[in-house]
């Protein structure tokens, strides 16, 4: 958290788990401090490939570009984040036409059992961790939050949802068809307030092969744009 009228840094705190690769953030000078190890060797003489690191989060981060929200009213973050790891280890570099040129190898790998997405409301003052909801693939969708408490985001397996803001209660969920990798927006139209969500599977989860390749293997193609109106009847939560 940095204060925007003089860009200092106020506070730094994780919001994934079990992070191997830097033990904190040095809030003097902002930067990581790595722990030792965590960097893989390069391979040894006569060798094509070093020995690999299991390190965590993986290359994809514990976020990517997907866009967290902030509310307001419960002065929260809504952060969009996966639990996972990878194996990673150096490899000579050859080009290879449409085949990522990296120098790198790797497999990402599953944290947990159960999930792999988590959507985390945290207070950015004290980096405490409100409420959590998962979900059992990646999550990629970013989040929006609305004045009327509400929380929205996709999941991989293609539902769109809304949550309460201060609980994290999941209120609202409909299927769309495919996989969600973008951000939800909001807008007034005649008096009236719209969600609106693109849809459509893709991105870097599914290309980089390992667990989650397999993981979203079954999740269906294709793309739409999805409106949904708040109703004007619900006041609570029809305040923009």
């Amino acid at each position: 958290m940095v204060d925007r009228n003089n860009g200092k840094l106020q506070n730094a705190f994780p919001f994934v788990d079990n992070i191997t690769w830097a033990s904190h953030i040095d809030l003097k000078t902002g930067r990581p401090v790595e722990n030792p190890g965590q960097r893989p060797a390069k391979p040894l003489p006569g060798e094509t490939k070093g020995k690999p690191v299991e390190v965590s989060p993986p290359f994809l981060g514990g976020k990517n570009w997907n866009p967290m929200a902030y509310s307001q009213d419960t002065g929260l973050f809504y952060i969009p984040g996966n639990q996972w790891k990878e194996e990673y280890w150096t490899e000579e570099v050859n080009y290879k036409k449409g085949s990522a040129y990296l120098g790198m190898g790797f497999r990402i790998k599953r944290m947990y059992d159960d999930h792999v997405g988590t959507l985390r409301a945290m207070d950015p003052s004290t980096g405490k961790l409100v409420w959590e909801h998962k979900e059992h693939l990646p999550l990629w969708a970013g989040v929006l939050a609305t004045k009327g408490n509400l929380v929205f985001t996709g999941t991989g397996d293609g539902f769109f949802k809304a949550f309460d803001a201060k609980t994290g209660k999941e209120l609202w969920k409909f299927q769309t068809g495919s996989g969600i990798v973008s951000p939800p927006i909001t807008w007034e139209q005649d008096g009236e307030q719209y969600i609106g969500v693109t849809v459509g599977y893709g991105g870097a989860v599914p290309l980089w092969g390992g667990d989650m390749a397999e993981l979203t293997k079954p999740v269906a193609q294709g793309g739409s744009f999805w409106v949904f109106k708040i109703p004007s009847w619900d006041t609570k939560t029809a305040q923009r």
